[in-house]
């Protein structure tokens, strides 16, 4: 899979009918606190509070050309892609059953169906909800939205090509990894603008099949996770998304963090720059802080890549503990 920077440009007018582009912004308290200048890129204000808004609107748009003749969709989450798919299949007309696994964020399901979702929970983790969602496209004629596709990574890309284009001479920019789209979207709109910037992929430490697959070069799944990190919680790797973020990928590398340090990063962006992050859109500034002697003095950029947490679960963190699992 590649895109032009023609590509993106095109799929940032189409996002831009219904978003506006997210700001950048350099914090100097936080650079004051890593030893470098920190750019943040504000995926938690698009309209679902996390970067997937993007790619319902491509993914939906490429839909209603290319399958006219159906009128609904099926798909699994965790919170983030199922309210961008609701957004957007409802803006057009379309229905949208949704599969999230039991437990499930509370606040994500209600913002799920406020979108227009039809919310069916099945399944321990992401990964069962995943095989189901499949199963009922397949029998109730749905079109099923898979986590990876070329629509939904070319939506998902306009955030980078954003970011990148405001700031190119970034050394390293750090992007969440759960299936996928975040991470190669962004190793996407760097190469399709020629930069040399860094890509680093930061995974859970209890969901670590996106860095084991790339260690090993063949896809390994591991057990079901248990993170704070919803967004993150996989542990089936996408093939396809591998092929781009894998072991041939010039200048990627993984960092992985725990839910302590995804916590902490959650104060910092607190107590900092006053924004809530959920504990994957955390995971960015988790890596940075993990890494910040190797970029003191350096130029980084961080995806605050969703906000959307359980009030009782932010809480717990603010007040210095992890949420219970």
């Amino acid at each position: 899979m590649r895109f032009t920077a023609e590509d993106l440009q095109e799929a940032a007018r189409l996002v831009y009918t219904q978003m506006q582009p997210t700001p950048q912004y350099a914090w100097p308290q936080l650079a004051q606190r890593l030893g470098c200048e920190v750019w943040v890129k504000h995926e938690n204000h698009g309209p679902t509070g996390a970067f997937k808004a993007r790619g319902g609107i491509t993914f939906i748009d490429w839909m209603r050309r290319a399958h006219p003749e159906l009128n609904g969709i099926c798909t699994a989450t965790r919170g983030n892609h199922g309210q961008s798919q609701a957004r957007a299949a409802s803006a057009a007309g379309l229905t949208a059953k949704i599969f999230v696994p039991f437990g499930n964020s509370v606040e994500k399901n209600r913002a799920m169906r406020a979108f227009g979702a039809e919310l069916i929970e099945f399944g321990e983790d992401f990964d069962e909800a995943r095989v189901e969602a499949f199963r009922v496209a397949e029998e109730e004629g749905l079109l099923i939205v898979p986590p990876f596709h070329r629509e939904l990574v070319r939506g998902v890309a306009t955030y980078a090509y954003e970011l990148l284009t405001v700031v190119p001479d970034l050394d390293t920019v750090y992007v969440p990894i759960g299936c996928g789209s975040g991470i190669c979207g962004t190793i996407l709109a760097r190469d399709a603008l020629g930069l040399p910037v860094e890509v680093v992929g930061v995974v859970s430490a209890e969901a670590q099949c996106a860095k084991l697959s790339v260690e090993a070069g063949r896809p390994v799944e591991t057990h079901s996770p248990r993170t704070i990190a919803d967004g993150m919680a996989v542990r089936v790797p996408v093939p396809e998304a591998m092929a781009i973020y894998g072991p041939g990928t010039a200048r990627f590398v993984t960092v992985t963090v725990t839910d302590a340090e995804l916590a902490e990063a959650m104060r910092v962006y607190y107590s900092d720059i006053h924004n809530i992050a959920e504990a994957a859109g955390a995971a960015s500034l988790a890596a940075l802080m993990q890494d910040q002697e190797r970029m003191r003095g350096r130029k980084a950029g961080v995806i605050l890549s969703g906000g959307n947490i359980d009030k009782g679960w932010y809480l717990d963190v603010l007040q210095g503990s992890l949420p219970q699992i």
